[in-house]
């Protein structure tokens, strides 16, 4: 059982380490050699995980989810109006931010019929509730995302106060724009049907572009991976002067830059790319120095790894001595695996809104979770408190 490391948002310090156990790093060995970060695994007792209780008066929380008004946040964790229900996407990270908040996860039918169709019942009253549906729209995506749906309609009819989806990762936010004629924009269409479905806000994480956020006609709450991230490269204690963060295409530049400020207010190198189709794309030339250099390329989202293995060649014909991959969704769709343990890269960097089967495991690979970042969230949109909240729920740039 794996279980992941939640971590934090400063530049190369020593990291933080909490008191807490749920919080508490260990390292857990994977048959195929990958090395994943990981926390305690949850205990399990009669079919119940057992929840961690901070001692009275303390509250160990990361750095970056740590601020003067977490006190009056968290006091009300036995509030019975919030309800955090999951899908089948990602049932793993669902647990895992229950957990962190304390919680348990809400009663849930959701089962096919023979022909496909999806069921979703709840198994307890949420009438008058605040509730938190959790499922990402990754592989398959169109099943996952039509779950999703049903389940906020049933929330609705089962008249919930409020329905909140919390989408780790939104798929088609791809084609959130008319780039030639007669295509269609995707994003709007399911921000239109989770709309209509019932949802009265939307939680996401690392959108693939800030657009998406206006096709929704309800409030989103839009949080970045790269805390996350950055608390684990400050781990790795790399020379700052060593350090270059470079974005795989020039659309990725204001989040590269974002985290190269955050990394010590690193250099920033671009690739400059050219894609002649979907999931096909060529490198054409590099902006930026990175000879002698440890490579650090940030990216959203890794699919099939053409345009960040071909970035990382280039890196290393251009004298980078490493190159790391930090993404956010690890969608890892074929050939992706085999390009990405081909050699290229010291180590690929990813976090868990989207689940990685065992099988898809390889030596380089390190799974970050987002489970504390989406707990901590949802505690503060449920409080309508904002206190704090810029260190993730912003670029930070200029």
């Amino acid at each position: 059982m794996v279980s992941l490391v939640q971590t934090s948002s400063f530049p190369l310090i020593p990291r933080f380490r909490s008191s807490h156990p749920v919080l508490e790093e260990a390292r857990v060995p994977c048959r195929s050699g990958v090395r994943c970060h990981v926390v305690e695994p949850l205990k399990f007792e009669n079919g119940k995980p057992c929840i961690p209780v901070l001692p009275a008066g303390e509250r160990s929380l990361p750095s970056f989810l740590t601020t003067p008004q977490l006190g009056n946040i968290v006091s009300s964790k036995n509030d019975t109006r919030l309800r955090i229900f999951s899908g089948t996407a990602n049932p793993s990270l669902s647990q895992e931010i229950a957990c962190y908040m304390g919680l348990e996860l809400g009663k849930i039918n959701i089962k096919r019929f023979a022909d496909g169709e999806i069921y979703v019942q709840l198994q307890e009253s949420v009438r008058g509730c605040d509730v938190y549906l959790v499922q990402p729209t990754c592989p398959p995506a169109n099943e996952n995302l039509m779950e999703l749906l049903i389940m906020i309609d049933a929330c609705r009819r089962a008249s919930a106060k409020n329905i909140t989806a919390v989408i780790p990762y939104f798929g088609y936010a791809r084609a959130d724009r008319k780039t030639q004629g007669r295509e269609s924009i995707a994003a709007k269409l399911v921000a239109n049907l989770i709309t209509e479905a019932g949802a009265n806000r939307v939680l996401a994480c690392d959108l693939h572009s800030g657009q998406s956020m206006g096709y929704f006609d309800i409030p989103v709450d839009h949080v970045y991976g790269q805390p996350v991230v950055l608390d684990y490269l400050a781990s790795k204690r790399i020379c700052s002067d060593d350090l270059v963060v470079v974005s795989p295409d020039v659309g990725g530049v204001a989040r590269a830059r974002a985290f190269a400020k955050k990394l010590s207010d690193a250099p920033l190198a671009i690739v400059d790319k050219r894609r002649h189709g979907h999931n096909v794309a060529e490198v054409m030339n590099l902006i930026g120095d990175v000879k002698g250099k440890v490579a650090v390329m940030v990216d959203d989202m890794i699919d099939t790894a053409g345009t960040i293995s071909k970035g990382a060649a280039l890196l290393h014909q251009e004298g980078a001595r490493e190159v790391y991959a930090c993404t956010t969704h690890a969608v890892f769709s074929p050939p992706a695996i085999e390009r990405l343990s081909s050699g290229l890269f010291q180590e690929v960097i990813i976090t868990n809104t989207i689940p990685v089967l065992e099988k898809n495991y390889f030596p380089q690979l390190t799974i970050l979770s987002v489970a504390n970042l989406l707990g901590e969230t949802i505690w503060r949109v449920h409080d309508d408190c904002s206190g704090g909240f810029e260190p993730y729920s912003s670029l930070g740039i200029d």
